[in-house]
């Protein structure tokens, strides 16, 4: 396998940019342009060393090479880091001489690949080292650091390895076919064990609506009839002017998105048109896509300025009953009701509301899913497991058993990436960035 090289810190002019360096003549590589105290061959692993990048008699710059070892590296392999300083000039001339002296242009994701390749990390580790670098918010760099840690891939591996163990056995029956006295695999705890795997695999793929929000943003519908300040309230949440403000009613007629981080949680706004009966063409258009935000939305914050809540509206997440203008109502002191200002800028407590619902519903399970591949993989893989439990149900054969369970543990070993093809590598690391 070839050594490849990269620059891993942001593109642009800084105070110091890495380039990385990895494969079996990663070192011996550097060394050709590296000159220090001593040769970085010599050099203990996990190691720092000063000196010059030198050809002939040019110095291209002052560095910083920290050296690592296979296998104790992020690749696995040999590995040399750079630190030199952040002149795009130098950046570019550095790469140069080390494709000079022997290496090749990492390609997207490379280096992540060839950990992944070199048993360092699993597939969805992998990933997970994306959506870290991608991370927008708290909660997102969390969902992604605890992925990275293996916590999708070690409650899968669980699962997995106790599936094989019976279907190794199932397998085994099949060998001895001719000897139908003999049952290796116990039918009564090969069912026990399907029906606690169905039920973990559906808790996952309950997860992936709040794992999958995190991860974009939790989408939140602002609703209620026309003037009720719902244009006023996305701007007093984003603190500018994103949406028209008039008296006119059905000034809006579509909807409008932006985000917002409370908290460190990311959560995607969606103002729409107000809800009521109307001839206008247009609006209705609006209004029915106002109905369509509502019913994906996993929060919807229903503002009404009279105190009255008639929502009629298909909807499986969480509704916040909020009053605005409480200014003008000062009556209105219910401990239980959401009173804010949005005008005058009074929505503390609707924020507080918004952060409490958010992080009650990532409280919902352990382990969260949040990639489409993963959540389309276990899909199969619990379809597959509620076939094993059917044909247990209906006394099949050990061969159709089989079948299934060679179904269910082919989708898991797709998550981890202990079944997969180079198509799929290829598309994954594809979107990483280069230098990763």
């Amino acid at each position: 396998m070839s050594t490849i090289c990269a620059i891993s810190t942001p593109y642009g002019a800084g105070g110091i940019a890495v380039i990385r360096v990895s494969g079996e003549q990663a070192i011996p590589i550097v060394d050709r342009i590296f000159v220090g105290r001593k040769q970085l061959a010599e050099a203990a692993p996990n190691t720092v060393h000063f000196g010059r990048i030198q050809r002939a008699d040019e110095v291209l710059d002052e560095v910083l090479c920290s050296v690592f070892k296979a296998p104790h590296s992020f690749t696995g392999e040999d590995t040399v880091e750079i630190a030199c300083h952040g002149s795009l000039f130098i950046q570019q001339e550095l790469l140069r001489w080390l494709i000079d002296a022997g290496c090749k242009a990492a390609e997207p994701g490379e280096f992540t690949r060839r950990a992944f390749l070199n048993g360092k990390m699993d597939l969805t580790q992998a990933e997970a080292v994306a959506d870290l670098i991608a991370a927008q918010s708290k909660a997102e760099k969390d969902l992604a650091l605890s992925q990275l840690r293996g916590a999708v891939s070690n409650e899968l591996g669980v699962l997995r390895d106790r599936l094989l163990h019976f279907t190794s056995l199932v397998e085994l029956e099949l060998d001895f076919a001719d000897h139908e006295e003999l049952e290796f695999a116990d039918r009564s705890e090969l069912n026990a064990l399907a029906n606690e795997i169905e039920s973990k695999l559906a808790a996952l793929l309950a997860s992936f609506r709040t794992g999958n929000a995190i991860r974009h943003g939790i989408p939140v519908a602002i609703i209620g009839a026309p003037n009720v300040g719902k244009s006023t309230l996305l701007n007093a949440l984003l603190g500018e002017q994103r949406a028209i403000v008039s008296d006119i009613q059905g000034t809006t007629r579509d909807t409008i998105e932006d985000t917002l981080i409370l908290d460190g949680i990311l959560f995607r706004l969606i103002d729409t048109a107000g809800l009521r009966e109307t001839n206008d063409t247009i609006e209705n258009m609006g209004i029915e896509r106002s109905r369509q935000a509502a019913e994906k939305a996993q929060i919807i914050i229903y503002l009404s300025d009279n105190g009255q809540w008639t929502l009629d509206i298909g909807h499986s997440g969480t509704i916040i009953n909020v009053l605005n203008k409480a200014d003008l109502q000062p009556k209105a002191k219910s401990q239980e009701l959401i009173a804010i200002s949005a005008k005058n800028g009074n929505i503390e407590p609707l924020k507080n509301e918004l952060v409490r619902v958010a992080k009650q519903s990532m409280q919902t399970s352990a382990v969260m899913l949040s990639n489409a591949r993963h959540y389309e993989a276990i899909t199969r893989a619990h379809e597959a497991i509620e076939r094993v439990q059917q044909g247990l149900e209906d006394d099949l054969s050990g061969e159709l058993l089989s079948l299934d369970l060679q179904d269910c543990l082919s989708a898991l070993g797709e998550v981890t990436g202990q079944i997969t093809n180079q198509e799929v590598l290829a598309n994954i690391f594809s979107k990483f960035c280069i230098g990763k």
